[in-house]
């Protein structure tokens, strides 16, 4: 005889094995998944600004957590290998170097015009502190001087920006997949019918 109840029993056995399916398939890559590998900036040096401090950047690299900040180097070296593969945050990171590198040319310009002052007081048997030698050298260091204030304006803006650069396209790269649900099963709906749930991890 026809059991009436073996249809819809063999209905709910169906999609329950589908909804099994469909569970481990979708939460397996789901569960494997990891947070974005982001550079973070010491929150001193990220708060940095224009013609901010100019020492040197301490960052967290991708996957490092706590408090094991590292130096990023004088020209930022030490993050640069972090960067290959992304050329808008290795551009911004080569006009951070440019800028440091200004920096150093600059300071050895002002040390050798005073350094040019002080030999000039001496050069004689009477001391000179204003010959046409030293009006040059006090020139070269007041513009010097004034140099270093427009170097060292966006010198933090460029390594901030390459930080932002790099982890936007991990942003962008991971956006697909954190569309993904992170769980996937059945619900019963009012009139006793099989629903199937979806559930996001939005964290």
């Amino acid at each position: 005889m026809h059991n009436p109840n073996r249809l819809p029993l063999a209905k709910w056995r169906l999609r329950g094995a589908f909804a099994a399916a469909l569970f481990f398939g979708f939460s397996a890559p789901v569960f494997s998944q990891k947070a974005p590998a982001t550079i973070r900036l010491l929150p001193e040096d990220a708060e940095r600004g224009l013609h901010g401090p100019q020492h040197n950047f301490d960052f967290l690299p991708p996957g490092v957590e706590g408090n094991n900040y590292q130096t990023a180097g004088f020209f930022g070296q030490k993050m640069r290998p972090y960067l290959v593969g992304n050329p808008q945050a290795l551009a911004h990171l080569n006009q951070y170097r440019r800028q440091k590198t200004l920096f150093l040319i600059d300071r050895v310009v002002a040390v050798g015009a005073f350094g040019v002052y002080g030999q000039q007081i001496l050069a004689r048997d009477d001391w000179q502190y204003f010959n046409p030698t030293q009006r040059v050298a006090i020139g070269v260091f007041a513009a010097s001087i004034l140099a270093t204030v427009f170097i060292n304006a966006n010198t933090n803006t460029h390594m901030k920006r390459a930080v932002e650069s790099y982890n936007a396209s991990l942003a962008h790269g991971n956006a697909w997949p954190r569309l993904r649900p992170a769980a996937i099963g059945l619900a019963a709906a009012p009139g006793g019918q099989p629903l199937l749930a979806l559930r996001w991890d939005l964290r």
